[in-house]
């Protein structure tokens, strides 16, 4: 277990604070774990520093010590190094330089390949995998095992950003990746060391009453809690140099029409052209 910081008051009530910007109530212990997860923040600005030997089968093993429903460990991932390879994928991305510069791109997959081989392998072909929940397993056992691997990363001083924009072309990165069908690619993930140039605060989220239900669901948000919200965020992108925007509206324009979705309105053709009926 990790070593818990009793009376470490006000580096847990910092680091609290950093994360909403506000006042919490103190935890009952704390430890370098906790430090770690309200640490962290998306870097696009990497170092041109390589990543020391055995670091990608680290993150591995902490991806694979997510938990994975069922066992079924329906997830894959794809490490990317080749410089030609991330700037193609950069392009498919939206021209994301950030995937150029660092030293590694991990693409995370649900994979229902994998099972269905060795099943047939076995002469005991299988129809479950054709559902939606199975699809669903997967991208949830994609997402779990990402999460592990990043908090492994900024554990070790590195830093990264998941890369939705990988699926802005799910057939074209399927391609380049070789992936076989039944094989998706949820999202991407820069891993490199930060750029201290370039460095950012802590982005505060929304405070933890509006995300909070006890026993049921309570309802829509408070107009209160959200226009507080868009004002703590406009004080953060002030002190980044950043254009204020309120969150709520950023929230709108992002899924406001079709063309909000940059190109990913047709996920459900893509899915069926990668071997993904849905039923």
């Amino acid at each position: 277990m990790p070593d818990t910081i009793p009376q470490a008051g006000e580096l847990a009530a910092a680091s609290l604070f950093r994360r909403h910007r506000a006042p919490a109530a103190p935890p009952p212990a704390w430890n370098a774990v906790l430090e770690t997860m309200l640490a962290h923040r998306s870097v696009r600005h990497f170092l041109p520093r390589a990543l020391p030997g055995s670091t990608l089968e680290t993150l591995v093993a902490a991806a694979q010590s997510a938990s994975s429903s069922s066992n079924l460990q329906l997830w894959s991932v794809v490490a990317v190094r080749e410089k030609a390879r991330k700037a193609r994928l950069a392009r498919l991305a939206g021209q994301q330089d950030f995937i150029d510069q660092a030293p590694l791109l991990l693409v995370w997959l649900a994979d229902l390949h994998r099972l269905e081989a060795f099943a047939a392998a076995a002469g005991q072909p299988v129809t479950g995998t054709q559902y939606t929940e199975e699809f669903i397993v997967g991208i949830v056992d994609a997402a779990l095992a990402a999460q592990n691997a990043l908090v492994a990363a900024e554990s070790l001083g590195l830093g990264g950003v998941y890369i939705g924009a990988m699926r802005n072309h799910p057939e074209q990165v399927a391609a380049e990746l070789g992936l076989p069908p039944r094989v998706f690619a949820v999202f991407g993930m820069a891993i490199g060391w930060p750029d201290p140039a370039a460095g950012s605060d802590v982005k505060p989220r929304l405070p933890v009453d509006v995300v909070l239900h006890r026993e049921q669901f309570q309802g829509a948000a408070d107009p209160a809690a959200l226009a507080a919200y868009n004002e703590t965020l406009r004080g953060f992108q002030q002190e980044q140099a950043m254009r204020p925007t309120d969150w709520t509206a950023q929230c709108i324009e992002r899924v406001k029409d079709e063309a909000a979705l940059r190109g990913r309105e047709r996920m459900r053709e893509s899915l069926a052209t990668l071997g993904f009926p849905l039923r």
